[in-house]
């Protein structure tokens, strides 16, 4: 078996051939980026809850404040809203507000749901900030009631 004997149909290949390999390593890649885009899961940023939540860079009262009550009244600013026209409500309030923040309260009873849709609301009202504040005393709020 010398090098140059000229006999090469003789022997068995024994290099590996790396071309394919190497094609379908750069197909995944482009398959990998090509759906990496639609992969990636659209939700809404929420500020954390806490004490100064409400407080951005301008003064609380100036901050969109929807209110969704146990029975589904919907508030803004003080103002009852019916859910149909929340949106065009909240975009109103946003148009005053610098901000650009809602905060959202509701009552311990109210489903998840709700909480969510209304904030899915305001952000396609424009609101660039969202925040979820919990209500300070709704055991006092329910004695009322009576």
């Amino acid at each position: 078996m010398a090098i140059g004997s000229g006999a090469k149909g003789e022997e068995p290949i024994t290099a590996i051939n790396v071309t394919p390999l190497v094609d379908v390593c750069l197909v995944l890649v482009i398959i990998f980026m090509t759906i990496a885009p639609f992969a990636m899961v659209v939700g809404i940023k929420v500020m954390e809850s806490r004490a100064g939540a409400a407080k951005g860079k301008v003064a609380a009262s100036q901050n969109v404040r929807v209110r969704l009550s146990l029975s589904g009244e919907l508030t803004v600013n003080g103002r009852q809203v019916n859910p149909q026209s929340l949106e065009p409500a909240i975009a109103q309030a946003l148009v005053k507000s610098k901000d650009r923040m809602v905060i959202v309260s509701a009552d311990d009873g109210n489903h998840v749901g709700q909480v969510v849709s209304i904030l899915d609301v305001a952000q396609q009202a424009g609101a660039i900030k969202l925040a979820i504040l919990k209500n300070a005393a709704p055991a006092a709020r329910g004695r009322g009631k009576s």
